[in-house]
């Protein structure tokens, strides 16, 4: 899965869940400041993108999460070392 790949699923969820405007959506966005993603809705975030990569994610791997590229970096960091889900 590509880093594009895991962007567009993150906008698909924050648009459906949160109701976050699609266009809002940016790597640069930080998920509390400029999306209003706070800490309840980033386990619930982090929930939903556990299909993505079939395991459980553990939260101490988004603990330094603060923007959308963030979470790109995150998951896309456990498709190549999965010994850090």
């Amino acid at each position: 899965m590509t880093k594009d790949d895991i962007f567009q699923r993150i906008v698909n969820i924050l648009e459906q869940t949160f109701e976050v405007d699609p266009a809002a959506v940016t790597l640069q966005a930080r998920l509390y400041d400029d999306l209003q993603i706070d800490s309840i809705d980033a386990v619930d975030l982090i929930v939903q993108l556990k299909p993505l990569v079939g395991r459980r994610l553990e939260p101490e791997a988004f603990k330094s999460v603060r923007t959308v590229a963030d979470v790109v970096e995150a998951l896309h960091s456990l498709f190549h070392n999965p010994s850090h889900a």
